[in-house]
């Protein structure tokens, strides 16, 4: 596996370094597992940027170089409008604890919609048929690149947010989808999401 470094540099004596992986070590993998939090940046060929906070146990590695995560329905669907037009996708985890450390992972995504049955299910059932569901992103990780995250700050987790899994639930599988037809149909930008069967 090529590795190389970035840069290293000292901070009150301490020296941290940014380095690059043509994939996921294990150490990587324990790391994003752990995580509550993760963010996801897009952006079409034109127009607006997205970046996208997510939680919920909403992600999956599957190998050294690919993992998929849920995407839950939403007021807007900006990632998968960027997908169609421009499939780069950065997905960035951040520690909050002690020991500091910022890892982002670059790569090509791929939609996968509900009426992909076969594959849909495959990943529905991951997650647990998580109500809401909308879609799933596989990513194909091109370089993991680590940075030291000194600036980011100490925080504790008190707990996950159980609104969305909550709303989707008293809408049902009827009204979530009578939402996406209402507000999920095409981004910022005007350009469809092809949420809804083509």
């Amino acid at each position: 596996m090529r590795q190389h470094l970035v840069y290293t540099a000292k901070i009150n004596g301490e020296q941290f370094m940014a380095e690059q992986f043509e994939s996921l070590t294990s150490d990587q993998v324990e790391f994003i597992e752990r995580q509550h939090l993760f963010f996801v940046g897009t952006a079409g060929a034109e127009g607006k940027i997205n970046v996208s906070p997510k939680g919920m146990d909403s992600l999956r590695v599957i190998n050294r170089n690919e993992l998929v995560w849920l995407n839950l329905t939403g007021s807007g669907n900006e990632t998968a409008a960027h997908v169609i037009e421009n499939n780069r996708m950065t997905v960035m985890f951040c520690s909050f604890e002690k020991q500091p450390l910022i890892l982002r992972l670059y790569g090509t995504a791929k939609i996968i919609y509900p009426r992909e049955t076969q594959k849909f299910e495959q990943y529905a059932d991951m997650f647990n048929h998580q109500p809401g569901t909308r879609q799933f992103f596989e990513l194909k990780i091109d370089m993991a690149q680590t940075s030291c995250g000194f600036a980011v700050p100490l925080f504790d987790l008190s707990g996950e947010r159980d609104t969305l899994e909550k709303w989707a639930t008293k809408q049902g599988d009827e009204g979530v989808s009578q939402y996406w037809a209402d507000r999920n149909q095409v981004s910022l930008d005007g350009k469809p999401t092809n949420i809804l069967d083509l």
